[in-house]
């Protein structure tokens, strides 16, 4: 199997994950937090939305910088409901997708990505090891937004394997 394929694969199945969460998204619970120092739902639904665009950036682009010198730009609006986090979820995986299917595994394998904090290198990976821990990192993020869902009294899917309110395995 090439590594496209494999992360095609991957990311099909994450993305089916992340689906059954944010069909479950209670309204009005953007600003809820477990702690004062925690991030709110909000964002983390929304990250869980977004990561596998960042799959795109990964393979198109040769480096983000996190905080740049001269500040964050404007940021798109938020979804605010069930159906936004879908959509959302939806646009990056094709997003991801076709980066995927217009790239190669030479390329993944044999060119790095940068991740910069104020122009200061943070990381420096070949994409596949950048890819990879993505994928890891959505479903970090997507485990935490289960035990937030829980916390607020709202239903936690099954994801590898059935939970107290969801039994399809």
């Amino acid at each position: 199997m090439q590594m496209t394929e494999y992360f095609l694969s991957e990311l099909d199945r994450e993305a089916e994950r992340s689906k059954r969460a944010l069909e479950l998204v209670p309204a009005g619970q953007a600003d809820w937090k477990p702690h004062e120092r925690s991030m709110a739902f909000g964002p983390l639904a929304s990250m869980v939305a977004t990561i596998p665009s960042w799959i795109a950036l990964v393979i198109n682009q040769n480096e983000l910088d996190i905080a740049p010198a001269a500040g964050q730009g404007q940021r798109p609006p938020q979804p605010n409901t069930s159906q936004e986090y879908l959509a959302a979820l939806d646009t990056a995986v094709a997003d991801g997708r076709k980066a995927l299917q217009g790239t190669t595994d030479d390329y993944l394998l044999n060119t790095k990505w940068k991740l910069l904090a104020r122009g200061a290198t943070m990381a420096n990976d070949p994409r596949h090891v950048v890819i990879s821990d993505l994928l890891n990192h959505l479903a970090h993020h997507r485990g935490q937004m289960t035990v937030y869902l829980r916390l607020m009294g709202a239903k936690v899917p099954a994801l590898y394997g059935p939970s107290a309110d969801d039994q399809r395995f």
